[in-house]
């Protein structure tokens, strides 16, 4: 059986005393979903965020990372920076990364090689624009992005990555793909994997689904079979709507 993941990306949201203040009401809220639950506060509140959930099954991922070990690289962090305040995964390629700061798929294949190399389990972020969509070409635009990121990997290195398809047209917007969109391309996904690996390792890929989830709509998009959890951003700076969605998984 594939991993459910619930994972919260909060963006450049919270400052030290309101992550910790929102991870204690996180943790106060009972679980009742088998989802493994994960929080991505921004890089100063990291450490802080590991200590406050130390006794808790909530681990804590990063937004971002560099592909170099160390080096002249201002306002940047390393995988063994990460992981020497035991962060140990690490969301790459969202789309926001891509639009406003210029990382291109052949940018983030190194990011990915890094991160496995160092051991950091990856959830990799790919999606269409509404002009793909609109224009019929999302299928192509999704086989492109993982085509030139990932599928050089050696099979081995897909036990540290789990995909997180966000179309762009729905992230922030409130617009949420369908339950039947996010499906097809979910299969989709799992198609392009069979091809490249084999249809083993397709099975085994956890792929989640990211854009506009809520509390109201959760349950109908994991309820797919394709659907293994979420990468939620604006819902998961909220501790009740959070654990909601988390427990609709």
């Amino acid at each position: 059986m594939r991993k459910k993941i619930v994972a919260g990306n909060w963006k450049m949201n919270k400052n030290n005393k309101e992550t910790v203040h929102l991870l204690q009401e996180i943790m106060a809220i009972p679980k009742t979903s088998n989802a493994d639950i994960m929080v991505a506060p921004p890089f100063p509140h990291l450490a802080v965020a590991v200590e406050t959930l130390k006794e808790s099954e909530i681990s804590v991922l990063a937004q971002n990372m560099h592909a170099a070990a160390s080096g002249a690289y201002t306002g940047e962090v390393s995988a063994a920076m990460l992981k020497s305040i035991h962060v140990n995964s690490v969301i790459l390629g969202h789309s926001e990364r891509r639009a406003s700061f210029n990382e291109t798929d052949t940018v983030l294949a190194e990011k990915v090689k890094t991160a496995i190399t160092e051991d950091l389990h990856v959830i990799f972020c790919f999606g269409e624009q509404l002009s793909d969509r609109e224009g019929e070409n999302h299928f192509e635009v999704v086989k492109n992005q993982l085509t030139i990121a990932l599928f050089d990997l050696p099979v081995e290195a897909w036990t540290k990555i789990t995909l997180a398809y966000e179309p762009v047209w729905a992230i922030g917007t409130g617009v949420t793909a369908s339950p039947e969109q996010a499906q097809e391309m979910h299969a989709y996904i799992r198609n392009l994997i069979q091809d490249a690996y084999a249809v083993e390792l397709s099975d085994k890929v956890t792929i989640l689904y990211g854009g506009s989830v809520k509390p109201n709509n959760a349950k109908a998009l994991f309820s797919n079979p394709d659907v293994d959890g979420g990468l939620i951003g604006g819902a998961s700076l909220n501790a009740e709507d959070f654990m909601a969605i988390a427990n609709a998984c």
